[in-house]
C-alpha cells in the first residue's frame, strides 16, 4: 500500500479498491477492518453492501449482518446470490437468526428456512415456535454442558474440543445424564481449580435461571440485577434447553426503549427506521392516536357548553381556560412519563400503587400551590397596574389559585395511577403517553376550574 493510501480515511481506501474490482485486495481489505467499521461502509455505501458481504469470510459476514438495522438486512438478503444467503443464515447464531426471520413475512421464511442445514432448521424451527416476546425466542442451543462427575481436565478437554462452536464459553453448565440443569459455573473458576477435582466438588448450587416462556423483560431485569454475561433457559422440568448471553438482551432492551418513547410521543410504535418506512405505513401508525386524541379533546368542547351559562355571567373566566388546561396537562404529563420510566426499570410494581399515589397526592399539592400562589398572584398585580379584573379581581385570583391546586393535583394523580392500571389489565404502560393523559386531564380539568367557579364567583 502506498503512503497516500495509508493516510487515507477507510472510505477513500474502500471507494479505491472496490472500484478496482481486484475481488482478493477487497476481500483482504473488509477482512482486516473492525466489524463494526465494516457496518459503517455499509450504512455509507448502500449501493455496494451486498458486494461488502459477498466479498468477506462467512464467519465475518455473519457477524456484520447481525448487527445491521433489520431494512439493511432484508435489502442483502434479497440481493444475495442463493448459495451466499444459504452459507449467511446458516452461520448466524439460531438467535440472531430467529431474530431476522420472525421479522419477515411467513411465505420469505418458509422458502430461507429451507436454506438451512438439517440441524440448523430444526433448531429455528424450535425457536421460532415460542411466543414472540418470550426468553425461547433469545436463547440459542450453542453452549457448552458437562455433568458433574467429570475431572477439571476432562472438562477443559471437552471444551477444547467444543468450545469454537459454542456462543461463549465465560460460562460452563453442569447437568446430569438426562439434561436436568444443575449449576453454571464460571470458566475462570474452572481454570483455577486442581485438575484432578471433580465438577461436583468446584460447583455452589447458587444459579439464576430462566426459563422458556418467560418474558424477554424479565431476562433484562435478570441480567440487571446479577451482573451475568449468559444465563441458562430452562423448561418446566428443568431440562436445560439454552442460553440467553448480554448482548441479545441489550438489543432487546433498545428495542423496548425505543418503542416505549414511540408510544409515550403518542403513536404507534414504527418498527422500521423512520427514513425507510412507507409512507401510508407511517400515516396509519399516527392517524389512529390523532383521531382517538382528537374525539377526546371533543369533550372539551362538551364541558365548555355545559357550562356557557356561568362564562356568560363572568367572561373573564374564558381568559384563563388554557392556562389552567395546560397547568393540569403538564403536570399529568410529567407524571405518566416518571412513572412508566420507574416501572420499566424496576424499580416501581403494582402492588406499590398505594405508596406512589400518596407521594403523587403530596407532590400534586406541593406543585399546585406553587402554581396557584403565581396565578393568584398575577391577577392580582394585573389588576393593581391596569384595573383589568375591577372589583371582583380578589375572588377572580381565589378561583384561579384554587382551581390551579385542585388540576394540578388531579392532574399527577391521573398520571400516576393510568400506567399502573394499564399494566394490572395487561397493556402496555406506555401507551398511557403524555398527548393522552394530557387530553384526559383537558377534559376533567375544566370541570375542575368552572366547579370552583361557580362556588366562589357565581
Amino acid at each position: 500500500m502506498s503512503l497516500e493510501q495509508e493516510n487515507a480515511t477507510p472510505q477513500e481506501q474502500f471507494l479505491e479498491i472496490i472500484q478496482s474490482e481486484d475481488v482478493l485486495l477487497i476481500r483482504e481489505f473488509l477482512n482486516n477492518q473492525n466489524i463494526s467499521d465494516v457496518a459503517e461502509l455499509i450504512y455509507e455505501f448502500p449501493d455496494y453492501e451486498v458486494q461488502i458481504i459477498g466479498n468477506m469470510s462467512t464467519h465475518r459476514a455473519a457477524s456484520t449482518f447481525k448487527i445491521l438495522d433489520f431494512s439493511t438486512q432484508k435489502r442483502i438478503i434479497q440481493e444475495l446470490p442463493a448459495f451466499k444467503t444459504a452459507e449467511l443464515l446458516n452461520d448466524l447464531s439460531a438467535d440472531d437468526r430467529t431474530a431476522f426471520l420472525e421479522e419477515l413475512p411467513s411465505e420469505v421464511v418458509k422458502e430461507l428456512i429451507k436454506t438451512l442445514d438439517p440441524e440448523e432448521r430444526k433448531i429455528t424451527l424450535s425457536l421460532l415456535g415460542y411466543p414472540e416476546s418470550s426468553v425461547g425466542r433469545l436463547m440459542t442451543p450453542d453452549y457448552i454442558a458437562v455433568e458433574k462427575d467429570w475431572t477439571i481436565k476432562e472438562v477443559i478437554e471437552h471444551i477444547r474440543e467444543v468450545g469454537k462452536d459454542s456462543e461463549t464459553i465465560d460460562v460452563i453448565y453442569v447437568v446430569d445424564d438426562k439434561g436436568v440443569f444443575i449449576d453454571d459455573i464460571r470458566i475462570r473458576e474452572i481454570i483455577l481449580a486442581n485438575p484432578e477435582k471433580k465438577i461436583e466438588d468446584v460447583i455452589d448450587n447458587r444459579y439464576i435461571a430462566l426459563y422458556v416462556d418467560d418474558d424477554q423483560e424479565k431476562a433484562s431485569e435478570a441480567f440487571k440485577m446479577n451482573n451475568r454475561v449468559a444465563l441458562p433457559v430452562l423448561d418446566n422440568n428443568n431440562i436445560l434447553l439454552g442460553i440467553v448471553t448480554i448482548d441479545d438482551v441489550l438489543w432487546v432492551a433498545q428495542e423496548e426503549f425505543t418503542e416505549d418513547i414511540q408510544k409515550i410521543g403518542g403513536t404507534e410504535a414504527l418498527d422500521e427506521p423512520y427514513l425507510e418506512i412507507p409512507l401510508l405505513k407511517l400515516f396509519k401508525k399516527r392517524i389512529v392516536w390523532l383521531v382517538v386524541l382528537f374525539l377526546s379533546e371533543m369533550l372539551t368542547a362538551t364541558a365548555m357548553g355545559y357550562f356557557e351559562d356561568e362564562i356568560a355571567k363572568a367572561t373573564v373566566l374564558a381568559l384563563f381556560i388554557p392556562l389552567i388546561i395546560s397547568s393540569g396537562g403538564n403536570s399529568g404529563s410529567q407524571a405518566s412519563t416518571l412513572i412508566i420510566q420507574a416501572m420499566a426499570l424496576g424499580e416501581i410494581t403494582i402492588a406499590e400503587w398505594w405508596r406512589v399515589i400518596q407521594r403523587e397526592v403530596i407532590s400534586g399539592l406541593l406543585l399546585g400551590t406553587v402554581l396557584g400562589v403565581i396565578g393568584f398572584t398575577r391577577v392580582m398585580l394585573w389588576n393593581q397596574i391596569f384595573h383589568t379584573y375591577g372589583n371582583n379581581s380578589l375572588l377572580i385570583a381565589s378561583t384561579i389559585g384554587l382551581s390551579l391546586v385542585g388540576v394540578v393535583l388531579w392532574g399527577t394523580i391521573a398520571g400516576s395511577m393510568l400506567p399502573i392500571v394499564l399494566k394490572r389489565f395487561g397493556a402496555d404502560p406506555a401507551t398511557s403517553s403524555a398527548p393522552f393523559v394530557a387530553t384526559l386531564v383537558d377534559v376533567t380539568g375544566l370541570v375542575i376550574y368552572f366547579s370552583v367557579a361557580f362556588l366562589i364567583l357565581l
